[in-house]
């Protein structure tokens, strides 16, 4: 357990030297939000929707803004992908850990560190922007003690997902593909392009049931009161069983892809 520790606080490290990045990606944040702000607003100015006001909805807007890199529906880890195609993967297999939980670890800490070098200025310019274009405080203590429990599972959901299209990508030369199709699926699911609240009710309430509507979703909601916390307790339940049931299908193809993979040249 300390060496998966040690290497998750050294993923973090790492992560955190990327400063550049993180500047570029808060212009970029602070564009998006305040563009999708303005839209929305034109949007509200001629039709009137009961799943979710326009308070709640900038309160969505803005923490998407700020846990983008958190909770973006894109699988890019060159290094482990390359490791596949190119053979070095089998260094890590004559390694003494588990090599799912040690590639888990490191999706988890890529986010963590990126998200942790943008949220602040993006939730900060948010909170001071003038009203109704702001991001608004939490509804209630316990609203944001529950948006912070289920945020972090959701970035569970996340890795969990990341996972899976490393370990397809054992089955294929290319991971592009599949890599693509999940982004688009889940960016749809988990109300990346679109709230889910502005969708149609019942296509909603699929969403719901699935794993996607837990990575970002419920806790922006739970954060603004849209959700209340009764029904977040019943959802971070859910969270939990699809959290358990994406790594048992990650282990299960990993243990089975594992078992075939071959290693060639000397």
């Amino acid at each position: 357990m300390k060496a998966y520790l040690t290497y998750f606080k050294n993923q973090m490290i790492i992560g955190l030297q990327y400063r550049a990045a993180a500047l570029g990606g808060l212009a970029t944040q602070f564009f998006w939000g305040l563009f999708f702000v303005f839209i929305y607003e034109a949007f509200y100015s001629y039709t009137s929707i009961d799943s979710i006001n326009y308070k709640e909805l900038m309160c969505y807007v803005w923490l998407g803004q700020a846990f983008f890199s958190l909770t973006l529906p894109s699988f890019k880890d060159r290094e482990v992908l390359e490791g596949i195609k190119n053979g070095t993967v089998a260094y890590e297999l004559t390694r003494p850990y588990n090599l799912y939980t040690w590639w888990y670890l490191k999706q988890l800490s890529k986010r963590y560190a990126a998200c942790i070098l943008r949220f602040l200025p993006i939730i900060i310019f948010s909170l001071l922007l003038p009203k109704p274009y702001n991001l608004a405080l939490p509804i209630s203590l316990n609203a944001f003690i529950l948006f912070l429990i289920t945020l972090l599972l959701g970035s569970f959901i996340t890795a969990s997902l990341d996972m899976l299209v490393l370990i397809i990508s054992f089955f294929t030369y290319d991971e592009k593909g599949i890599s693509s199709i999940v982004v688009t699926v889940t960016g749809l699911l988990a109300g990346f392009f679109i709230p889910l609240p502005l969708l149609p009710s019942a296509f909603e309430k699929i969403c719901n049931y699935l794993p996607f509507s837990k990575i970002f979703d419920l806790s922006y909601r739970v954060y603004s009161g849209n959700i209340g916390c009764n029904r977040a307790l019943n959802d971070i339940c859910i969270q939990l069983v699809w959290i358990f049931i994406l790594i048992l299908i990650g282990k299960i193809i990993m243990k089975k892809a594992l078992k075939k993979v071959e290693v060639q040249g000397g």
